[in-house]
């Protein structure tokens, strides 16, 4: 079974990577979300690419689940000390990433073809997507009135400022990154991650190319399913239930469903939401209860078994 998962953050890469222990490599399709990628300090940043290419290769950080495990952060250090801006962390081995992928932008290769050779480096056997080469921006608007690049509203603010909504600013230009649209149509499921809906999976589909071939393999019968990235009103990670509450929706399981009703074939859910499962039902789609939190690599396998599971019958 030939699968594209559409993921980003910590969520989205650990379903990834539960994915890609339960299926041969050359079934997986890992499309991630670039609409938080941004320049600092001259080095262009990729962190859900990042991220889930990293926990792909098992050299994820465990405990905070970006960057990598065993780093050391002097040029920080430093920086802090000269009073340079450092309020987004990198650590010295991650730094090698950001500049190595700058240099290679800078002399025209595009941010698919670098994904790819990192990807070889790094031992990545699926094949890892950025949805565009080219630049799509996550813009915040909040209750002031101001807007903010999503990075400043997430790390430099710590996701504070109250949100009203969200803009992709490219999204109208961007073209899917070569084998997007490939994979999706030739895909036999599609598998959304738990991964943030506004910042996360929104930017993937804002790209009209991605979105239309979704779209058209749904009308066909293609089976696409979610899995909820709110467990019991919260999110594991991220500021998810935050976003939905600020714009009004209570942040439930049900809510992730209905934003995503029309498109989905399935939902999965975790057991402490396992009420909310008729009523996702109720919205056109199968709805499965199981245990969703992953805090092992079992876990992340088991979950994506479920998940594949789930396809045959929903």
């Amino acid at each position: 079974m030939k699968i594209v998962a559409l993921a980003g953050g910590v969520g989205g890469a650990k379903l990834a990577h539960g994915l890609a222990m339960a299926l041969p490599s050359a079934d997986l399709t890992v499309v991630v979300n670039t609409g938080d990628d941004f320049t600092h300090l001259g080095l262009h940043i990729c962190p859900d690419v990042d991220t889930v290419c990293y926990t792909l290769a098992g050299l994820a950080n465990p405990v905070m689940g970006w960057g990598l495990a065993g780093e050391s952060w002097n040029m920080l250090d430093s920086l802090k000390r000269l009073g340079g801006p450092s309020w987004f962390n990198m650590g010295d081995r991650d730094i090698a990433t950001h500049l190595e992928r700058t240099r290679r932008l800078e002399l025209g290769e595009p941010l698919s073809g670098i994904t790819r050779a990192f990807c070889r480096a790094w031992g990545v056997q699926p094949v890892v997507l950025p949805m565009s080469d080219d630049p799509v921006a996550t813009w915040v608007q909040t209750v002031a009135g101001e807007e903010l690049p999503f990075q400043e509203y997430f790390v430099h603010q710590g996701c504070e400022p109250q949100v009203t909504g969200f803009r992709f600013v490219g999204a109208e230009a961007a073209r899917a990154a070569p084998g997007v649209v490939e994979a999706i149509h030739n895909a036999d499921a599609i598998v959304i991650c738990p991964s943030n809906p506004w910042v996360s999976i929104a930017p993937i589909l804002s790209v009209a190319e991605i979105r239309e071939e979704i779209w058209s393999r749904r009308k066909a019968g293609m089976k696409i399913v979610a899995v909820s990235p709110i467990i019991g009103g919260k999110a594991l990670k991220g500021p998810a239930a935050k976003m939905f509450a600020e714009l009004g929706i209570q942040p439930t399981a049900l809510a992730v469903a209905e934003k995503y009703a029309g498109l989905l074939s399935g939902f999965v859910l975790d057991n402490v939401d396992a009420d909310q499962a008729q009523a996702v039902r109720a919205l056109g789609m199968a709805a499965l209860a199981t245990d969703s939190v992953m805090k092992s690599d079992d876990d992340r396998r088991r979950l994506a078994e479920i998940t594949l599971a789930f396809l045959d019958v929903c």
